[in-house]
């Protein structure tokens, strides 16, 4: 009988943050073209404090390495990032089913000009309910809020 290939998702501990620092890394330089720069450095040097704001979990491949994770905050998903290398594998879908299936969460915003992400998260079902013209850290980059 052949086994579902499957990654496993646990909470993350703060021995994590280095590897998922890493991911976040990773990640935005393969979706955010559109940061300048010194606001990928700033986003980058804040990423420690944002980790200790958010319930994180990680998502390991079969070798128990991480390669992709999720912060959560009560039904808000406030991050979702994928190693570069396994984007399209369904990293992605396994973490954003497993925030909304086992942690209740219902909403997610994302930065309005990371078309990638605005459509993989219409694609999950969630629709667009609103849009800041900044971002939470006050910077210039469109908001859109989307609810399930």
């Amino acid at each position: 009988m052949m086994m579902e290939r499957q990654s496993c998702i646990t909470a993350a501990s703060s021995g994590d943050h280095a590897r998922l620092l890493s991911i976040w890394e990773s990640a935005v330089r393969a979706t955010h073209d559109f940061l300048a720069d010194e606001d990928f450095a700033y986003y980058q040097s804040r990423m420690m404090d944002y980790f200790g704001q958010v319930d994180l979990y990680v998502c390991n491949d079969e070798r128990a390495e991480a390669v992709g994770f999720m912060g959560v905050s009560g039904d808000m998903l406030e991050m979702l990032f994928v190693d570069a290398a396994h984007r399209g594998s369904g990293i992605g879908k396994r973490l954003l089913n497993h925030a909304v299936t086992k942690l209740g969460v219902c909403r997610v915003d994302v930065n309005e000009q990371n078309s990638q992400a605005v459509g993989f998260y219409e694609r999950m079902g969630f629709k667009v309910t609103g849009r800041s013209s900044h971002d939470n850290e006050g910077m210039p980059y469109p908001i859109l809020h989307l609810q399930l």
